[in-house]
């Protein structure tokens, strides 16, 4: 293929014409997402190529929460690569893999969105930008807590090694552990963001978040015990409280868009099995 040609798979400028709507031939959308695949998966390549000159900096970023769980523990607990003479790339290839991944995601985030927009309406549109806003700080957030209490989980979880017993710790499994971990952490933020989209679709309302806000508590609570991988107090606590808070949020954000819109519309929120007052 000549170098012209593979400029072109990059391209996703339809060749029909494009209907008034916005409108495309299909042969067009699938060029389109072709483009962008590759766009996305180029540039993840070229962070892999980034990330692997700065791995001793990476490493020492994911290797920290393990060694200040293990200053303040008796010996017997160590960390190895298995896997044979391989061990040692496969854990240079996940690693930076890992951090092009997640350094590329505003790029390769962007082009799915870019994707998915010109099908949306332009209140859709102006939705989805706004969650865009809210979703990606709330995430960052997230990682950064799990990072925070990751330490004193691996502290708790090392502990339990019987005394005479040495804990041998494959790297590749603590790195499967941290970044599930911080991923964990991540999405959990992003669950009172879902509730107020609800609530925008109409599906909840804030009287009914409201009067169930007791049970959706302990549920998160509940949720925080089974999804931090240390199962810690601490660490659950880390994750339930701000979850709680961002909750009452979004329900007073929610309870403020059922005021406008009723003040809208009168015969908003009510219920279709609900007897009419005439």
């Amino acid at each position: 293929m000549s170098i012209s040609g593979l400029v072109q798979l990059f391209v996703g400028t339809p060749v029909h014409p494009v209907g008034e709507d916005g409108r495309m031939a299909l042969s067009d959308h699938l060029r389109e997402l072709r483009a962008r695949i590759l766009k996305g998966t180029l540039v993840v390549l070229i962070g892999l190529g980034v990330a692997l000159i700065f791995f001793d900096q990476l490493y020492d970023l994911v290797y920290d929460p393990y060694l200040r769980a293990q200053r303040k523990l008796p010996e017997g607990s160590t960390v190895g690569t298995t896997g044979g003479p391989g061990g040692g790339l496969m854990l240079y290839l996940k690693l930076c893999g890992l951090a092009s991944v997640v350094c590329t995601s505003p790029f390769w985030l962007y082009q799915i969105w870019a994707f998915i927009l010109p099908g949306l309406h332009a209140k859709e549109k102006r939705w989805s930008r706004i969650f865009v806003a809210i979703a990606g700080p709330l995430f960052a957030v997230g990682i950064l807590l799990g990072y925070v209490t990751l330490p004193k989980g691996l502290e708790i979880l090392i502990g339990f090694n019987p005394p005479g017993l040495t804990n041998l710790v494959d790297f590749n499994d603590y790195l499967t552990f941290f970044s599930r971990t911080l991923l964990v952490f991540g999405i959990a933020f992003e669950i009172p963001l879902f509730v107020v989209l609800l609530n925008l679709a109409g599906v909840v309302s804030g009287k009914s978040l409201g009067a169930h806000r007791p049970w959706i508590i302990v549920g998160v609570f509940v949720f925080a015990a089974i999804a931090t991988p240390s199962a810690d107090p601490f660490t659950m606590t880390f994750m339930a409280v701000p979850m709680v808070l961002l909750f009452l949020l979004a329900e007073q954000i929610a309870r403020y868009n059922d005021r406008r819109r009723a003040r809208r519309d009168p015969h908003a929120g009510l219920s279709p099995d609900e007897a009419s007052a005439l």
